[in-house]
Formats: structure tokens, sequence, C-alpha cells
């Protein structure tokens, strides 16, 4: 039988979910248009912000099926 995590840890790990996608996202679009900037097009954020929004989706599900596969239901 597991432990069940303190509250505070809770917090802190759905705090993270929370903001996971948003900074991901920003990510993948100041990248873009980084590239953009150094390339002189005005194109490449479009799928530097995919990108971002894919892998911010990608680690939310990640933790998502790690916490339900630990909380044995």
């Amino acid at each position: 039988m597991a432990d069940k995590k303190p509250f505070t840890v809770l917090v802190g790990e759905y705090m993270s979910l929370a903001l996971m996608l948003p900074v991901a996202t920003f990510v993948g679009l100041a990248i873009g248009y980084l590239l953009d900037k150094a390339c002189g097009t005005h194109w490449i954020y479009i799928p530097g912000l995919i990108l971002g929004i894919a892998a911010g989706f990608t680690q939310l599900i990640r933790q998502l099926m790690r916490d339900t596969r630990n909380d044995g239901s």
C-alpha cells in the first residue's frame, strides 16, 4: 500500500501542471519569433507555436499518466 503524498507536495505538482502548458507554448513561440528575426521571414513562429503546444500537452499527458498509474486505480 502506497503512502499518501502530503498536501503541499500535491499542490506543488498540480501547480507545475498548471504552468507547464503556457510556458511550453510561450517558449515555442519565442524560439519561432527569434528564428523569424534571424532568417528575415514571417512564418516560422507558427510551427514554433505548434511545437510548443505539442510539447506542453505531451508533458501534461505524461505527468497525468504517471499520477494515475501511481494511485493504483
